[in-house]
């Protein structure tokens, strides 16, 4: 079987990743181009292109790359019809993905899937009947998604989210992250995640930084470490240098590599707290059982145009799969550093109701059942079956 794959951000390497494997292990013939990141092409795929010239989000931001995003659609539809692949999974990235999947449907028959249900229930809600007319068969990462898309005309399963397979630090592997950074068990360490991508990077690092200096000083000898993300490095240590924190920021230089991956899962699970960029990411520390406060801002006209179409309370994941509202999130006008430092120390000194949520949610999304990359890859199948 040939497998065309899209993915456009770090999130979606990993789900493409997991579903590799999962349809490696039951197609032994299975074959794979695309659009991939790193843990993708570890799985033995090469990428058409770099993925991160599709990591762009917001409206405006997404204006001056427009023209090379539209000749990228067209390139990498072109490529699957030249392979004539037998299905197209695209993952996440609607904005690019579903413009692709729109050629595709226009010059072929080829069965497209989508990876990530859009977020019809969180806004733009119109986006359901729009997807159906381009894709045929959804995989769901929450349980209460599979209606959503069922009612606008596609099918849809719910096949969990591969974080629940992810491994975890152990105590062991954290105190000895601890201690090679010469941090005693007692010391609170709060773990600084402003983002992935540069323009998020750029827009919250100053915002982080302030509010995280001042936390400190209300939580007596805490250290703050910042696991880097790779394609930021430079911009991440600049920022770091402008923040008035001491003793100084422990950077960590992570990557995709098991070493890399290692060190991360370690430093999430020897972090007491964490300030994360809203997204998947709080997902990540939920696995790891990691308090949370969440942040996160726009540019101005995005953040005004989003804000309008928003019908949830909240953007962040824990708090949507377990009903319940602990992780407290600052977004658009209210991300700013008096805020969010009381807010950390708060959380620091009383994590318990959070702590409930994230067993929750993690139940929820499959903890201790089938791994999801295998549940994704039987769905494809069942799904192309005649």
């Amino acid at each position: 079987m040939r497998v065309f794959l899209i993915a456009g951000e770090l999130s979606g390497d990993k789900l493409g990743a997991a579903l590799m494997r999962g349809l490696k292990s039951r197609l032994p013939d299975v074959e794979f181009r695309g659009v991939a990141g790193p843990l993708m092409q570890a799985e033995g795929m090469a990428s058409l292109f770099d993925m991160t010239e599709l990591s762009i989000m917001g409206i405006v931001e997404v204006l001056p790359k427009y023209f090379a995003l539209k000749r990228r659609i067209r390139e990498t539809a072109q490529a699957a019809l030249d392979w004539k692949a037998d299905v197209v999974i695209s993952i996440d990235s609607p904005d690019f993905c579903l413009r692709v999947a729109k050629i595709l449907k226009a010059q072929s028959n080829i069965p497209t899937v989508h990876y990530v249900a859009p977020s019809v229930w969180a806004w733009r809600e119109g986006r359901g009947p729009k997807m159906a007319k381009v894709i045929d068969h959804v995989l769901a990462l929450l349980p209460f998604e599979p209606p959503l898309m069922q009612k606008s005309g596609m099918t849809c399963d719910f096949v969990g989210h591969p974080i629940v397979a992810e491994p975890k630090a152990t105590q062991d592997e954290a105190d000895a992250f601890r201690a090679s950074h010469g941090l005693s068990s007692e010391t609170p360490l709060i773990l600084a995640l402003p983002g992935s991508r540069r323009g998020e990077v750029s827009r919250l690092g100053g915002i982080f930084g302030a509010a995280l200096a001042q936390a400190v000083k209300e939580i007596p000898k805490a250290r703050v470490v910042l696991p880097i993300a790779p394609g930021v490095r430079n911009l991440v240590r600049e920022l770091v240098e402008g923040w008035d924190i001491s003793p100084p920021v422990i950077l960590l230089e992570t990557d995709s590599s098991a070493a890399g991956q290692a060190e991360k899962r370690a430093a999430f699970a020897a972090a007491d707290i964490a300030l994360a960029a809203s997204g998947t990411v709080s997902l990540e520390l939920a696995h790891a059982r990691t308090p949370m406060v969440i942040a996160y801002d726009m540019n101005w006209l995005s953040r005004k145009m989003i804000a309008r179409l928003l019908k949830v309370d909240t953007v962040t994941l824990v708090n949507l799969v377990s009903e319940r509202r602990d992780v407290p999130e600052f977004l658009g006008e209210n991300c700013r550093p008096e805020n969010i430092a009381p807010a950390l120390v708060d959380l620091w000194k009383s994590p318990q109701s959070q702590l409930a949520s994230m067993e929750i949610t993690m139940e929820r999304l499959g903890e201790g059942g089938e791994d999801p990359g295998a549940r994704a890859a039987e769905s494809v199948i069942v799904a192309l079956a005649p």
